[in-house]
Parts: C-alpha cells; structure tokens; sequence
C-alpha cells in the first residue's frame, strides 16, 4: 500500500512541475501531460528495477530515446506545413509527446530486437534462437526431456527461469531422502542439458515478486517470451491452455507413442498382481501401459497370452482390458 502511495505522490509532482515549468516550451497543458509521461515511465523502470528485467530497462529506454529523436524530425518536417506559429507547436508538441511513448512500449515489448543474434537471424532462412520452450520443475526432475533433447526433436532454445532453479534447489536440500534425491536428479538433468550440443539452454532472471505461486509465475513468464511451457504437471497443463499458452506435455508425447493395440490382438504379459474384481489380475507393458486380465488371478507371477477386449484412453493414459483363456497354449 506504501509504494502505492509513493507512485500517486510521483505522478502528481511530475505533473505539477510539468505544468508550471513547461519543458520544450509547450504550453502549460502540453508540459503537464509530458510531466505524466514521464511520472509512468518512471514508476514502469522502478517496477522492473525490483523484478530484475534489466533487458526491459535496457530496451525501453533506447525505444525512448529513438522516439524522441524521430518525434524532433517529424515535428521539424511537419511544421513546415503550417503557417501560423499557433499550429506548428501543436505539430511539435504532438510528435515529441506520442513518439517517445510508442518507442517506449515498442522498447519495452520488443527489447529482443536488440540482441545482435536476433537481428542476423532475421537474414537467416530459419532460427532456432526464437523459438522458446520454459521447463518447469516437474519435467526436469522426470529426465525424460534429456533423451528427447538428444533425438533432435525439440528445436529452439529450452529456458529454465531462477524461480525453478531455486525451487530445485530447495528439493536438494530437504531433509526428506526421496524429495532430496529428486531434487539432484533434477539439477543433474539441467547440467546435461546445458552439456547437450543438441540443444540451447538460457537461464532467465525474470521474477514476478507479486506472484507467490511457481505455476502462475511460469505462466505470466510464457506470456511475456510468448514461449511455450514443457511440463508434466496436468494441472498446470490444463492452466496454461485455458489462457492460450502453447503446452508441450511429455506424457501425451508418450501415450502417442505407444504401440497401438486392438481388440481382438494376442499379447503376452506377465500377470503381476491381483485385481479389483474376482478373478482379475494385473500386468505391466515394457511401456508402463497397465493391463487388466479376466480369469487370470490364479495365473500371478506367470506369462501368459491373453486376448485384448477394449482399449480405454483416458486423461492420464492409457489401460488395456483383456481375457485369459485357460486352452490357450
């Protein structure tokens, strides 16, 4: 509430003395409405300065700059066509105002237009460099993302943000022995990752200190790289979706690779365990596809062939419905 406060008092002075001191040698009117500008602006670089988005501070203050420069050499042009000096301070006064304020939102949107890789790969045929995927915690900790890296089926640049990084290393460092093993699975991902010539990977210092929760940080994350999210977590998953983010979860990436199978099929599986219902038993694809077998629970620990009935697909994947029968040899 204080910084509120604080950011109202800012607005306020800047427009006073806008006002009364006039800059450019605008009309009063004129002076206060550059005064509010820049108040905003202010307030904008402070907000990012507590975030760390050094690169918005850096890009919207070289948009201003160019805005500036380019409002002074419309408003020169333009002048020329007015003829009472009334109209030509208008023209001035207009370009100088509205054109630093687009080059700022552009700077600041757009600060990537800055980086030297970007501008020569706009002369490339394709770059990589752009395309951004934003790991989150549980698909690091899975691993899977390394082999799919390996493969050279994911292109562009993998970025993993500080906050994920911190909340890996806060799994590490738990007193619980399976969450700490996690957690330095997890950091050993990250450093074969950053290894892999496959891929590239960039660390990101954006924070969002009003937000506490890392999902929704990685969401506003993805909004503002217009990058897409490669997660594990459903939830997060059907989040980010219902706001329009791109997703890339690995375990629809695995049921689509399953081998299809259909009613009617012959397999082989080794009966593991007991199942809910008399007589059932469970088996285990290599895949992990579960199996659930008819007239089969005096048949646990053996390998047996059994018939497929039906094939359920559901959110979390898929489970495969079958018969034992006893003649088959």
């Amino acid at each position: 509430m204080g910084i509120f406060i604080l950011r109202l008092v800012v607005i306020a002075l800047m427009t006073v003395a806008g006002y009364f001191f006039s800059p450019f040698k605008l009309a009063p009117y004129f002076g206060a409405l550059v005064g509010f500008i820049l108040a905003v602006m202010i307030i904008f670089l402070e907000t990012k300065i507590r975030q760390n988005q050094f690169k918005v501070i850096w890009g919207s203050t070289v948009g201003t700059i160019g805005g500036v420069v380019l409002g002074w050499f419309l408003g020169l042009i333009y002048q020329q066509v007015a003829r009472d000096s009334g109209t030509q301070l208008f023209i001035r006064s207009f370009f100088l105002l509205i054109m630093p304020y687009i080059g700022f939102l552009v700077g600041s949107r757009k600060y990537e237009w800055l980086d030297p890789a970007y501008v020569f790969g706009l002369f490339k045929e394709k770059s990589d460099g752009r395309s951004y995927k934003i790991l989150d915690t549980s698909v690091v900790i899975d691993g899977r993302i390394a082999d799919i890296c390996n493969t050279s089926f994911i292109e562009g640049t993998l970025v993993v943000p500080q906050f994920i990084l911190k909340e890996l290393q806060s799994i590490a460092d738990s007193s619980d022995p399976i969450k700490r093993q996690r957690g330095r699975r997890g950091l050993d991902v990250l450093d074969q990752l950053q290894r892999s010539s496959q891929v590239k990977v960039q660390i990101v210092d954006y924070d969002f200190p009003d937000i506490q929760d890392v999902d929704s940080k990685l969401i506003e994350l993805a909004k503002h790289m217009e990058a897409k999210i490669v997660t594990n977590d459903f939830n997060l998953n059907k989040v980010a979706q219902l706001q329009g983010i791109p997703v890339m979860n690995i375990n629809e990436l695995a049921n689509a690779l399953k081998p299809a199978v259909l009613p009617g099929e012959t397999i082989r599986v080794y009966i593991l365990k007991e199942g809910k219902e008399k007589d059932q038993g469970v088996a285990y694809l290599d895949d992990g596809t579960m199996v659930v077998v008819d007239n089969s629970r005096k048949m646990i620990g053996q390998t047996v062939d059994i018939t497929v009935t039906s094939v359920l697909q559901t959110t979390v994947g898929k489970m495969i419905f079958g018969r034992y029968n006893e003649n088959t040899k």
